[in-house]
């Protein structure tokens, strides 16, 4: 196994996770310390305090892996006679560096709202609102017949032409290729200064935009041509589409009132509120991570019965039940889901990639609530 740093270990995370998913102005990323450091092992937490930190260091983490960003807004001087001044003091003299992913996590496929979704076991589930999307690109690349195969199979490796649930999808025409190589020119076909005709393939796929400098650099190393004849032409359709909270069917439809039981037994929390008719039947169900105030109009234009999301206002607990909403507001602290959902995946892909990483679940409760 291999000894890495921070560096290597959050480069996997953001293959799951990357920072261009989170919300705009959201402080995702390092917040504290350093990622040049050697790691060995990580703490994964929801939320980060003193007394987080007391637990990395005990058990010799020098990561902390958090959901919610201890730093949210920025500083306006760094204070270590203050709570969280001595937070951070605290992991600058013991070198120990902190991570925040935040909304990226959420949106992430399996993130926070995927893991609180298969708690509630929601079958066919969509995105409540979407937030990430890509554009499609074409590539059309002209090739020789006899290269075509070859080609095709290099653009497919690649990731090129994965069109729903099938991959290597392309299209090819069939024309004659005409070019004369100048002085100078390397030809794979032809001789200098000497027109050349040459059946050829048109081979056209389509692929995600951030594929396209792996695709491309597949297309130039398998092509057999010196300068490879290509459009990139961007299309009007977007694709991996992603975003905030999950959409989905229960397995057997529940009353509100029996619903949010289950709800507050799946999430382990201490009590939940709701807002609609207790005899209301639910069947499709929206759920949101964190405060979900803003997206009430979202889920019930997917046709949500209910919205499972915490710090609910009081007014729009109105709102809501104005337009025939129901609402389970178990908490915030729900999405403490995420610790040992980070801590499986990235166990794995650190198995995976064979990095000598171990990753601990915090065992500090941060909910701040108590009930009676």
């Amino acid at each position: 196994m291999k000894k890495v740093n921070g560096h290597e270990i959050i480069n996997l995370f953001e293959e799951w996770s990357p920072k261009k998913y989170a919300m705009e102005g959201d402080p995702v990323g390092l917040h504290i310390g350093a990622l040049n450091r050697t790691v060995e092992k990580v703490l994964i937490t929801l939320d980060v305090n003193e007394a987080v930190v007391d637990e990395a260091i005990e058990i010799g983490a020098t990561l902390i892996i958090a959901h919610h960003p201890p730093i949210f807004r920025p500083l306006k001087g760094l204070f270590v006679d203050t709570p969280q001044g001595r937070m951070i003091e605290k992991c600058i003299k013991n070198n120990l560096s902190v991570y925040a992913a935040h909304t990226n996590l959420d949106v992430a496929t399996g993130g926070v709202n995927d893991m609180l979704a298969n708690l509630l076991e929601l079958q066919d589930t969509d995105v409540v609102e979407v937030t990430y999307s890509e554009s499609l690109y074409k590539l059309s690349v002209f090739s020789p017949v006899s290269h075509a195969d070859a080609l095709r199979q290099a653009l497919a490796g690649a990731g090129a032409g994965a069109i729903g649930d099938y991959k290597g999808c392309s299209f090819t025409s069939s024309g004659t290729g005409r070019f004369t190589p100048s002085e100078g020119a390397n030809p794979f076909i032809g001789s200098v200064d000497e027109m050349e005709s040459v059946a050829e393939e048109k081979i056209e796929v389509v692929l995600p935009e951030h594929l396209k400098q792996r695709v491309l650099k597949a297309m130039v190393k398998a092509h057999p041509y010196e300068e490879p004849a290509y459009d990139y032409i961007r299309l009007d359709q977007q694709t991996n589409e992603l975003g905030l909270g999950r959409i989905g069917k229960l397995k057997e439809e529940l009353t509100l009132e029996k619903f949010a039981g289950h709800v507050k037994s799946v999430f382990n929390v201490p009590a939940v509120r709701f807002v609609g008719d207790p005899t209301a039947i639910i069947r499709k169900v929206a759920v949101l991570g964190g405060d979900g105030n803003k997206y009430i109009h979202a889920a019930k234009r997917k046709g949500a019965d209910v919205l499972v999301t915490g710090d609910l206002y009081y007014h729009i607990a109105h709102d809501a039940e104005a337009i025939g909403l129901n609402i389970v507001d178990p908490g915030h602290n729900i999405e403490k889901v995420m610790i040992q959902g980070v801590a499986k995946y990235m166990t794995q892909a650190c198995l995976t990639a064979k990095y000598n990483v171990e990753f601990y679940e915090s065992k500090i409760i941060t909910e701040p609530f108590q009930f009676i």
